[in-house]
């Protein structure tokens, strides 16, 4: 597409040199071109065969939507924005993301911006929310999704031209995939009267007068005028294609478009099986990441246990050695005090022969043999005290060994648990890396979802409007939004009728 010598929009004739064409000669200029799409597809899932055209479509009406050629809605501009963003940065990544990341995009039309008392930062916020729930969209699924909702828009892939009836009043003629959308002067969004190519038999022009004959004959010819003779030419090649495009749809598709439609089809599988394989591995790196780490938590936890067996089991051997001693010393001390007790037995024994034969002595000897015999009684309770505590060292020393050996036990079964945890999870890793997940299923049908999202989305940033800001189209929109209407029931009401009564309609 290029501006002629005259200032007005043309689009290249493929079948003439381009120096032969209407373009600036003067050779101080410089001639601009723009690789644009001339005629928009009625359903973008079906009709956009490879990648390279649905991304070009897709930069060409990203464009439109952010210099406020086509209108969008506030709440679809945000939702629009989180595809554009997806296609462009892939995955949200929260790990990597920075407030402001988005700050330098491009993303919302002017026109949003200026309607509500909203920072960026706030802005980024909302495409934010929607940008994390397309985690896995590829770059061209993302384009698709953006696409799917842009052709929604009540102005996507019209071409708009002042026209006027008979009567002179001033209207719109929009040429779309469908057929010719008549609107007022002051609503480009919903058309009053709409005439569909498979109603149209032929068109013509004479000067500014166009004549277009309906298929049905009983019908009046539809008759409109140009403002600018210029612009016939472009208005008749746009009807043309869009004409010549609307019947090649409905006839079976040619071998060429076939062997495209299934060439593309083999690599869209291909890509996606190659996809799914990158988020199988990934989603296996990233559980054997889970994995190691968990392991090594327990490999921590295993060497905790293990260091306070191993200090439990140390204070266990060196309280059963000091009971040993202990219980050794109490045995010697014991055999000490029996040996003592005998000896005490034994001078008794020889006092009492020594009483006996010196009466002088007697009471000596009485007092002596008390004396001896109170020692007596006090080594023998001494010696029945530390036998009754060597019993007591004995006992504790056997608890003390039993702890030991349930130390032990207690060591061997962590060692044993630790081998038999790595061996189970060397298992699993192995059993892991051999699996083959079902292929990820495409997205689900979310159109309830997404309207109940736009509406929450509305609500929120409703009450920050700045009133004074909103535009004709917002307050169009917003009537059409109360009255439950949308594009596509616009349009079934501005078909509804004869074209007879609609030619009637257009003429008054």
């Amino acid at each position: 597409q290029y501006e002629d010598s005259k200032g007005f929009i043309s689009w290249l004739k493929l079948d003439k040199k381009v120096q032969d064409q209407s373009i600036q000669k003067d050779h101080h200029s410089t001639a601009s071109f723009m690789f644009l799409a001339k005629f928009y597809p009625e359903e973008v899932a079906e009709e956009l065969v490879q990648e390279v055209t649905q991304h070009l479509l897709f930069l060409q009406v990203k464009q439109a939507i952010l210099s406020m050629d086509v209108y969008c809605p506030p709440e679809a501009s945000v939702l629009l924005a989180s595809y554009a963003v997806q296609a462009k940065f892939g995955d949200f990544d929260e790990d990597t993301y920075k407030p402001g990341m988005l700050a330098s995009e491009d993303l919302l039309p002017q026109r949003v911006i200026d309607q509500y008392q909203m920072t960026s930062a706030m802005w980024e916020d909302k495409i934010k929310v929607w940008y994390a729930d397309h985690r896995g969209m590829s770059r061209d699924e993302a384009e698709m999704e953006y696409l799917k909702i842009a052709q929604d828009l009540d102005m996507y892939g019209v071409n708009y031209f002042p026209i006027m009836n008979k009567k002179e009043t001033e209207l719109w003629l929009g040429v779309t995939a469908l057929g010719l959308n008549i609107y007022e002067k002051e609503n480009k969004l919903q058309p009053k009267t709409t005439f569909t190519w498979a109603e149209i038999r032929h068109i013509s022009f004479d000067d500014k007068k166009f004549m277009i004959k309906p298929v049905d004959k009983s019908s009046p010819n539809f008759i409109f005028f140009s403002q600018k003779v210029r612009m016939n030419k472009l208005i008749l090649d746009l009807c043309m294609g869009n004409h010549d495009l609307f019947m090649r749809r409905r006839k079976p598709d040619s071998m060429e478009l076939q062997q495209m439609k299934a060439a593309a089809k083999e690599e869209k599988q291909r890509r996606q099986e190659q996809r799914n394989r990158l988020a199988r591995e990934k989603k296996l790196r990233e559980e054997a990441e889970k994995d190691r780490a968990a392991l090594e938590q327990r490999l921590l936890q295993y060497q905790k246990e293990i260091s306070s067996a191993n200090e439990a089991l140390r204070r266990s051997e060196e309280s059963a050695d000091l009971l040993a001693e202990k219980s050794r010393i109490a045995v010697e001390e014991a055999i000490l005090l029996s040996q003592k007790a005998a000896e005490a037995e034994q001078e008794i024994t020889l006092l009492r022969l020594s009483a006996m034969q010196k009466d002088e002595e007697k009471v000596s000897l009485e007092r002596k043999t008390r004396d001896a015999e109170m020692l007596t009684a006090r080594l023998v309770e001494e010696s029945e005290r530390r036998a009754s505590e060597a019993n007591k060292l004995k006992e504790e020393l056997l608890r003390a060994r039993e702890a030991e050996k349930l130390a032990k036990e207690k060591l061997l079964e962590f060692l044993s648990r630790l081998n038999s945890y790595d061996l189970l999870q060397n298992a699993d890793a192995d059993q892991l890396s051999l699996e083959i997940e079902k292929e990820r299923v495409d997205y689900l049908e979310k159109s309830k979802h997404l309207q109940h999202q736009l509406r929450e989305l509305r609500s929120e940033i409703a009450v920050l409007k700045v009133g004074d800001k909103q535009t004709d189209f917002d307050q169009l929109h917003d009537e059409q939004i109360k009255l439950g209407e949308n594009k596509y029931s616009t349009l079934k009401k501005s078909k509804s009728g004869s074209t007879k009564s609609r030619v009637a309609f257009f003429e008054e």
